[in-house]
């Protein structure tokens, strides 16, 4: 390329990166809009469901689509944040801020002790090693005495927000999560967008590389893993405040390999993605529920289709056709 051609192709770059920028942007702000409006269309319930796992998949998406790091375990913290949130509201009588915090914390915890033994290894050997920590998880949660066994905690009592907003109040509840979503989301693009993020990117593209270059790739593969999990624990905190329930669901390996699925149908390494695919997933799984055990045939044959036609999943094959990133 020719002196003269550098700036072009520079400002030809700044352009394009703006033009994204502003559709991420108008996008955020149609989904706020949704948001606003949605208890109106939808079931409340169904919609705060909905976007705990979305907030999860997002969460998950930030190390598998980023980070490059296929973990088979991301229930664990999903599961334990929720289990600790729904114990601290329930037994230590926390209010609804700080019994979240709570199972946050743990997750942080618990994502930074598993992620250090786990970027140990690579590809199929860490994904291994990361289902092994969960089946860990969930057998502890199983013979715990405060996870109450096969039973979980039941009835979770939601309390009062800071001490003013009353949670028992479906609405007010659903606007909490909302608002969390959306701050965590937001959370997950900033993340995405800062320097930090375009190393992470590096290391995925090419670790060897990055090496070279001098970046110590352990410490970024590290501080990605421990931001999914807390960025999940605080979608299972919220989840077990919803509910009102914790069980072995959220801690079993099945709910690993949903958030898999979700982030692979949406598209892997979208920001957008994981939300449409965690749509799709929590959908089928409520209006078919009559359908009993097929519901998971039935998701099993939407995501072969979707892997067939949508290679890149749903959000990668229209980020293509735009020539936009989403």
């Amino acid at each position: 390329m020719s002196v003269e051609a550098e700036p072009v192709a520079g400002a030809a770059l700044a352009e394009r990166a703006g033009r994204g920028k502003r559709l991420h942007v108008m996008i955020f702000l149609g989904l706020a809009a949704f948001l606003l409006v949605a208890p109106g269309l939808l079931y409340p319930f169904f919609l705060m469901k909905l976007l705990c796992f979305a907030l999860f998949a997002s969460a998950f998406n930030l190390l598998l689509g980023y980070g490059g790091l296929l973990s088979f375990g991301h229930a664990a913290y999903f599961g334990m944040a929720s289990y600790v949130s729904a114990h601290a509201a329930k037994v230590w009588g926390f209010s609804p801020e700080l019994a979240i915090l709570a199972g946050v914390l743990t997750a942080a915890v618990l994502g930074l002790v598993f992620g250090a033994l786990a970027i140990r290894r690579q590809g199929i050997y860490f994904a291994m090693v990361t289902l092994a920590f969960a089946q860990m998880i969930y057998f502890f949660a199983l013979q715990a005495p405060f996870t109450g066994g096969e039973d979980g905690i039941q009835a979770v009592p939601r309390g009062y927000l800071f001490g003013l907003l009353d949670l028992s109040n479906t609405m007010t509840l659903y606007y909490v999560v909302a608002a969390i979503f959306l701050l965590g989301v937001l959370l997950i693009h900033r993340i995405v967008h800062s320097p930090f993020g375009q190393v992470l990117k590096a290391i995925r593209d090419n670790e060897a590389r990055a090496v070279s270059l001098g970046y110590r790739t352990d410490h970024y593969k590290l501080a990605v893993f421990v931001l999914s999990a807390t960025l999940s624990g605080l979608a299972g905190a919220t989840k077990a405040i919803v509910v009102q329930l914790a069980s072995l669901t959220d801690v079993y390996w099945g709910m690993s390999g949903e958030v898999v699925l979700m982030t692979l149908l949406g598209g892997m390494g979208t920001i957008f993605g994981p939300m449409v695919g965690a749509a799709i997933i929590i959908t089928m799984q409520n209006y078919l529920a009559s359908l009993g055990a097929w519901v998971t045939v039935v998701q099993g044959v939407v995501f072969v289709i979707a892997v067939l036609m949508f290679r890149e999943g749903i959000i990668g094959v229209l980020s293509k056709w735009l020539k936009r990133p989403l």
